[in-house]
């Protein structure tokens, strides 16, 4: 008959010893101190992947079947979307679930400021629903205010806003640009010096404040962790897809601006400075024949797609993916991310 073996006192008493030995040196050793400063690290930000690039390349289209792949939501970050009306030359997804597409009256202001806070609340939304934020769009100063967050610089004043830009108009981008040169070497040199809008914000925030608004730019922690994605077109390819959206656009964005001014609108109002509606407005008033607003269009589009360009390598680090296969490296891209 076998009998189970007993444990004598002395194996007890090793245990005995073992235990406390070796809680001690748990406590003490280098396994707590990691502990601690699991516990002492700040939360790491919110993910947020980014589709970006120039226009006519894909962003939307890219974006959307990475939200069905991923189980995201999309956040427009298009200047254009953001107004009620203007559709036929923003190219606005029709029928699909995009946020911040038509939030804006035509008559109301938009800039990056205003929307960063507009999707930084989209954004926590899609969030708390245990979804994905994924963000597309070409406006590069909208992308970047909400990734990387905000300068606390003064509101737009009217009265200063006005006499620059009536001086914008009248003395050219350029004038100005060489005006801020001389105030704010700094910012001249990181502001393109043909995007008046930049330019005349600047000045603005000197003429209100006193200071350089290169001064004003803070070092922050950014508010997401974000993945930037974007499509790789050649030149040459980038100018094909450019002029044949635009060829299909602009016949109905001459119609529908005919529209909005015989329902009262002037073509001073901000939703009239998006990408084509000058030229558009211009055919509508029989200032300039359809051929040629057409050809001021795809020559105005190419040069901002140029400036998208060169804006989004320089100041993102994204990623760019062959067209062919994009969407299932991206997809690898933002899992191994996340």
């Amino acid at each position: 008959m076998q009998h189970a073996p007993v444990l004598g006192p002395a194996r007890v008493l090793r245990a005995d010893l073992f235990v406390p030995r070796l809680v001690q040196q748990v406590a003490e050793g280098p396994a707590l101190a990691q502990v601690q400063a699991r516990l002492s690290r700040p939360p790491s930000p919110p993910f947020v992947a980014a589709v970006v690039g120039p226009t006519a390349s894909g962003k939307t289209d890219l974006a959307l079947a990475l939200a069905a792949r991923l189980g995201g939501e999309v956040v427009s970050a298009d200047m254009g979307q953001l107004y009620r009306g203007f559709d036929a030359g923003t190219a606005k997804p029709v029928g699909l679930p995009v946020h911040l597409i038509d939030v804006l009256d035509p008559r109301e202001p938009s800039d990056a400021g205003s929307y960063a806070r507009l999707a930084a609340k989209t954004v926590a939304d899609i969030l708390a629903r245990g979804k994905l934020p994924i963000l597309a769009g070409g406006t590069g100063f909208y992308v970047s205010a909400l990734l990387d967050g905000l300068d606390e610089l003064p509101r737009r004043d009217p009265a200063v806003r006005a006499r620059l830009e009536a001086r914008a108009k009248a003395e050219g981008a350029a004038a100005l640009h060489a005006e801020l040169a001389r105030l704010d070497p700094a910012a001249a040199a990181r502001i393109d010096g043909r995007n008046a809008v930049r330019v005349v914000r600047a000045l603005e925030v000197v003429a209100l404040t006193g200071r350089p608004v290169s001064q004003q730019w803070t070092e922050r922690p950014a508010p997401y962790r974000a993945l930037y994605v974007g499509l790789r077109w050649s030149p040459e390819a980038l100018r094909r897809r450019i002029r044949e959206r635009a060829e299909g656009m602009f016949p109905e964005m001459v119609r529908e601006v005919r529209a909005h001014l015989a329902a009262g609108l002037t073509g001073a109002e901000p939703a009239f400075r998006c990408l084509g509606y000058p030229e558009a407005l211009a055919v509508a008033r029989g200032e300039t024949s359809p051929v040629d607003g057409l050809a001021k269009m795809v020559a105005a589009t190419n040069a901002y797609a140029r400036r998208q360009r060169t804006w989004f390598r320089g100041q993102t680090p994204a990623t760019w993916l062959e067209p062919a296969g994009a969407e299932r490296e991206a997809a690898r891209l933002i899992e191994e991310a996340r």
